[in-house]
């Protein structure tokens, strides 16, 4: 079940590029970023008063305010890096890194080193993703700051991922956990909202769009998100994301009109065997439950 609330969050994420490209033009990608995360954190916060329960032990004030930044800077620096170097590099070196440096930091934070198996199903799922760039893409110029830019997207995403997992592991509901940190993300970021030029952000479809981003991809993807952690490893979940690429890519072909091509196609395999590789279970291990073949060995 863990791996499926998962999933779901993947396929919601991976609808942000097709609503975006069904909305209106001209809009500053910043000024969506923040709006998103503004939306999706209020709803978050209002689904945690909805669906309170008991009071839980007391918060950790080092992950909410990492996990708070991990969210704020992933939306600062990926937009930052796509409009650099182009939305295939930073595509790619944004989400082939997070698995990464999720993996990385969870071996050196908390000694729980990250299997074989999971280091092949990321290494496959990567290099999908490169595919999948690719070939979305006529651009791959490389530009030094957008790749750094991209690399601090990737590690922003591993700090919320871990932080989340460290307020869960506490035993904070996945509901609090993400009205906490996107709300106060929500915040750091509202200073983008005053300076971004939101233009086409006023109209009817401008609103429209803003509403479906922060239900869909932010509010309704993160819970799942959050609940499927409990059960996983941070660096698992992370790899597991990774199906966003070829959701978008799908809706690209069927809602967007858009050409598949043989490097897509590849691309989409390669990912989806990595996340069938991941799901396998192996030897004794596979009747065991799922939160305890995640803790490490």
């Amino acid at each position: 079940m863990a791996r499926l609330q998962v999933l779901l969050a993947a396929l919601c994420f991976g609808t942000t590029g097709t609503a975006q490209a069904l909305g209106p033009n001209g809009i500053d990608p910043a000024a969506v970023g923040a709006a998103r995360i503004a939306c999706g954190g209020a709803l978050l916060v209002l689904f945690a008063l909805l669906v309170r329960r008991a009071p839980g032990p007391a918060w950790a004030r080092l992950p909410v305010l990492a996990g708070a930044a991990g969210v704020a800077a992933y939306q600062a620096s990926f937009f930052a890096a796509v409009a650099d170097t182009g939305v295939a590099v930073g595509t790619i070196v944004a989400l082939g890194s997070a698995p990464a440096i999720t993996g990385a930091l969870e071996w050196a934070l908390h000694g729980r080193r990250p299997p074989a198996r999971w280091t092949a199903a990321t290494a496959l799922a990567c290099a999908g993703v490169v595919l999948l760039a690719l070939a979305g893409s006529s651009e791959a110029g490389i530009s030094p700051l957008g790749v750094g830019l991209a690399v601090v997207a990737g590690g922003s995403y591993a700090t919320y991922t871990l932080a989340s997992k460290r307020l869960l592991e506490d035993g904070q509901a996945p509901e609090n956990v993400m009205a906490a940190l996107f709300g106060l993300g929500a915040v750091v970021l509202a200073p983008v909202l005053l300076v971004a030029d939101l233009g086409p952000l006023g109209s009817a479809e401008g609103l429209a769009l803003v509403l479906f981003l922060g239900v869909v991809p932010t509010a309704v993807a993160y819970v799942l998100f959050a609940r499927g952690l409990r059960g996983l490893r941070a660096s698992e979940a992370a790899t597991i994301t990774l199906l966003e690429p070829v959701t978008a890519a799908t809706l690209g072909v069927f809602v967007l009109g858009e050409q598949v091509t043989g490097a897509g196609a590849l691309g989409a395999a390669l990912v989806l065997s990595g996340l069938v590789l991941l799901a396998l279970r192996v030897g004794g291990r596979r009747n065991r439950p799922l939160a305890t073949v995640a803790e490490p060995a």
